[in-house]
């Protein structure tokens, strides 16, 4: 198609969409949303702290959507024992282990919010400053704070604005890339 045409059919959609009542957002490839599709049906008792945690993100960030359902690039499991971590296989894709035990004395919330920021490229910060998301158990089991400081929240938002190359969000240069320990031990019961 000619350079004229190219803009006389781009004139007439515009004009034709206007016409309708219809916005039709032009963004450049880099501002454009990606969309991350969660699935809870492993972790039954968590869904709806999921869809917390999945709000949380998507509301810190600008151009990242967070979706329950819609298929599976972030696959949330309940689990007893063993801890809470998360395993993340390309950026915006993997696994989160939510442990029951855990989450009986840390925030779940947290836990969910936290686990679900490494899949988005983010890394653990102990420094048990409450304020940090990404410092997980170690700002104690006091700490409920379930939200990413803005330095992380930018950082994520940064990760998905098309500055990386599709080859690096895709694959991680050493596979799978697995974060535990971002929360103690479960406490033993005193007796």
């Amino acid at each position: 198609m000619t350079s004229r045409s190219s803009r006389l059919a781009v004139a007439l959609v515009a004009t034709a969409t206007a016409t309708l009542g219809v916005t039709v957002a032009n963004p450049s490839p880099a501002a454009a949303a990606a969309t991350i599709c969660y699935n809870t049906s492993q972790a039954p008792s968590y869904a709806s702290t999921a869809n917390q945690a999945a709000s949380i993100w998507n509301n810190a960030t600008s151009n990242l959507t967070l979706t329950a359902n819609c298929g599976s690039n972030l696959r949330i499991y309940q689990i007893t024992g063993g801890g809470s971590y998360a395993v993340r296989t390309s950026l915006g894709n993997g696994r989160v282990y939510i442990d029951t035990q855990q989450a009986a004395q840390y925030s779940p919330l947290r836990i969910i919010t936290h686990e679900i920021g490494h899949i988005l490229g983010l890394p653990d910060n102990y420094n048990g400053n409450c304020a940090i998301l990404m410092s997980g158990g170690s700002a104690g089991t006091s700490c409920t704070n379930p939200y990413p400081s803005t330095a992380e929240a930018n950082r994520v938002t940064n990760l998905f604005a098309g500055t990386r190359s599709a080859t690096e969000r895709s694959t991680d240069s050493s596979g799978a890339t697995v974060f535990r320990d971002s929360w103690p031990a479960a406490l033993a019961p005193v007796s």
